[in-house]
């Protein structure tokens, strides 16, 4: 007699847990691509243009909203990944990603709040056209 046995199912992704070895096997390529990118951007793409920028205010307010727009990018990209990994069920990719979405996200609001406090300017500099130094009196 022939044993008749069910075809395998297939589960839906979240059914099961995904093998520890495929887990760490995505997570720790993952990690170093995301971070890789991160600093090179930080290196190449943010810090030659303010360098190539020779003092320039206005390039390096570019270069620095680029950045940012750069960094928020990456930051979307990696919240994406964590929920698809955590549709899988692959706990090391989301832990992975969730430290590296706390790195970038902690690193895109010390870039925003640097960039807001420095492109600033007090009232009275802009509408009277003074340097806004220091105020010296001479007798």
């Amino acid at each position: 007699m022939t044993d008749i046995s069910s075809p395998p199912r297939r589960g839906r992704p979240w059914s099961r847990r995904t093998r520890p070895g495929v887990d760490l096997a995505f997570a720790i390529p993952l990690f170093v691509l995301e971070v890789g990118w991160f600093a090179l951007d930080r290196v190449y793409g943010f810090g030659l243009e303010v360098w190539a920028a020779q003092g320039d205010q206005a390039r390096v307010d570019a270069a620095g909203l680029a950045h940012l727009g750069r960094v928020r990018t990456l930051l979307v990209a990696v919240l994406v990944l964590a929920v698809v990994a955590a549709v899988f069920r692959a706990r090391w990719t989301v832990a992975v990603h969730l430290v590296v979405a706390l790195l970038v996200g902690g690193a895109l609001n010390a870039e925003r709040h640097e960039y807001e406090g420095h492109g600033s300017a007090t009232p009275a500099c802009v509408r009277h056209g003074t340097d806004c130094g220091p105020v010296t009196v001479v007798p």
